[in-house]
């Protein structure tokens, strides 16, 4: 964790990687803390106190899936999918499958069956842990997957043909299991990330990456952990920014994490959670504090005591940064980094003051620079490419059955992580764009290669091009330009029937908010959509 300092020079100074060479995840987060201390709290919601897990509690059960893992023939590195919100469980199947020295693959309850398929497939999972609404997707692709071996269902009580009851498999299993002892550098985890164009990539990340996070974890919270923490966001777990962000580094530091389980995100219903269970320590996603901001723009909250706010994924403006001082009682700290790499930039207004508009200075332990196109730092105040340098221990392995877009990802010693910015003279970094297409539309990163793949299944869909426009509440809204198939009449009930097509298929927060119907589509010579053109002509459209 980073050394205790009053300055951002001292800090830098006396901050060094111990990683050491065998290390797992599961065992960190787990088996360490007194049994008794609490590592999930549940808000139920149901007017009776909250639900506690202690980490003896996650011990236990993470050791008994393990052995059931075992027990059903799974092997060492053998993929498991997740497909589970915020619930005890989820947690519990990630640290079994780190302790069992499988990997995990987190997946999206969003997601619809085209994308949860490719993933499983492409990933080879040889099982997957879900709930009910889970299953009923699985079961209309699973003649497809050949490796799947086993279903299990977190709130079924009995087995059946299609699927084995959680709490039966527990049961059956003992809490006495022997981790895997793995190295460092073994693969842990699959986050399965967008590009502009063909299918999901899925990054490879080692168990190293849980030590790596920890400096980009502490910094934006305020030099976390302090006693009396205690951890909420309402980021999923199955992103990076809910699982590596908050769940497992706030484990690592037997801090407990608070969640509660909500359809649709509720700014009032955010603010009260906050105030009424003592929540110190909070990611929120930028779209959630601007909603927050429009619920409540001014007046702190009777009984908000955060004591540090992060937020990364998009830049945060002067208005925001002013209003969390306002309302929230601390200054919100942006951060900065992706699923390959993440949280290696960052604020900590403890030692400098954040200026709006920069992502902060280089997390301790991270190189990270301005480059040019053969990943050559070049002067501060240049604009250029943003890169890491390799190694380091929060970087991933690799895509997952992908060497050529991996090789694509570095330029030199760098990772370019295929946005643009800028360094100045004082260390803070400032983000200016980004040189590929990937939308970012309520703080998730959306590849259009993926939906375009998707409108084209529609019968009425002769070409499809996807780009962001600009929102105000999401950043950006994923929008659709179709070419309608001959004889197509396009109106407002086609747009509508599109919209359900993709949100339905592919995954909700995915699908187009705004469908806009051309003749034709902007191309370069070699039939490539020239989406920068595209974004240009629409970016004062009305919406659908």
């Amino acid at each position: 964790m980073l050394p205790d300092a009053e300055t951002w020079t001292d800090l830098l100074t006396r901050f060094h990687w111990r990683i050491p060479e065998r290390f797992n995840i599961g065992v960190d987060v787990s088996d360490k803390h007194p049994r008794d201390n609490p590592a999930l709290i549940h808000l139920t919601g149901h007017g009776e106190g909250p639900e506690v897990w202690t980490f003896g509690d996650v011990s236990d059960a993470s050791n008994r899936l393990a052995n059931a893992l075992l027990a059903a023939g799974l092997q060492r590195e053998d993929r498991i999918g997740i497909l589970l919100p915020q619930r005890p469980e989820t947690g519990i199947a990630h640290v079994a499958a780190y302790k069992a020295g499988m990997i995990a693959v987190p997946l999206f309850t969003l997601f619809g069956p085209e994308a949860l398929e490719f993933r499983l497939s492409n990933s080879g999972a040889a099982a997957v842990v879900t709930d009910e609404e889970g299953l009923a997707k699985l079961s209309t692709f699973r003649a497809s997957l050949p490796n799947l071996r086993v279903i299990i269902v977190v709130d079924r009580l009995t087995d059946a043909a299609d699927a084995v009851s959680w709490v039966g498999l527990l049961e059956r299993s003992s809490t006495q299991f022997t981790a895997v002892d793995t190295a460092a550098d073994d693969p842990a985890l699959i986050i399965y990330t967008s590009g502009t164009t063909g299918p999901p990539k899925g990054a490879l990340h080692a168990h190293r990456v849980l030590l790596g996070h920890l400096p980009g974890v502490e910094m934006p919270q305020e030099l976390f952990p302090k006693p009396g923490d205690r951890f909420w966001t309402p980021a999923d777990w199955a992103w990076i920014g809910g699982l590596l962000d908050v769940l497992l580094p706030s484990w690592h530091h037997g801090v407990p994490v608070v969640f509660h389980r909500v359809a649709k995100f509720d700014p009032e219903a955010a603010l009260r959670l906050m105030a009424d269970n003592e929540i110190r320590n909070v990611f929120l996603p930028p779209t959630a504090m601007k909603l927050m901001r429009q619920a409540t723009p001014s007046g702190h909250p009777e009984g908000l005591a955060l004591r540090s706010v992060g937020s990364g994924g998009e830049t945060l403006g002067g208005e925001l940064l002013d209003w969390g001082r306002e309302v929230l009682g601390v200054t919100v700290n942006e951060f900065y980094g992706q699923t390959e790499c993440n949280l290696v930039v960052s604020n900590c207004s403890t030692l400098f003051d954040p200026t709006p508009g920069s992502m902060g200075r280089a997390v301790p332990g991270h190189t990270v620079a301005i480059v040019d196109e053969a990943g050559d730092p070049i002067p501060d105040g240049t604009l250029g490419r943003i890169g890491i340098r390799r190694p380091d221990p929060v970087m991933f392995l690799g895509y997952w059955q992908n060497e050529q877009a991996t090789r694509a990802k570095f330029a030199g010693e760098y990772l370019v992580t295929g946005d643009m910015g800028r360094r100045d003279d004082d260390g803070q970094l400032w983000y200016v764009g980004r040189d590929d297409d990937v939308i970012t539309s309520a703080g998730y990163r959306i590849g259009p290669g993926e939906v375009e793949d998707c409108l084209l299944r529609h019968p009425a869909v002769a070409l499809a091009a996807v780009v962001g426009t600009p929102d105000p509440i999401r950043t950006e809204l994923v929008t659709a330009v179709v070419v309608p198939a001959e004889g197509v009449v396009a109106d407002d009930t086609l747009a509508r029937d599109i919209q359900a097509f993709v949100k339905t298929r592919l995954a909700a927060h995915e699908y187009p908010r705004r469908v806009i119907f051309q003749d034709s589509l902007p191309m370069t010579t070699t039939g490539k959509i020239m989406r920068k053109d595209l974004r240009a002509a629409l970016a004062d459209a009305s919406p659908n």
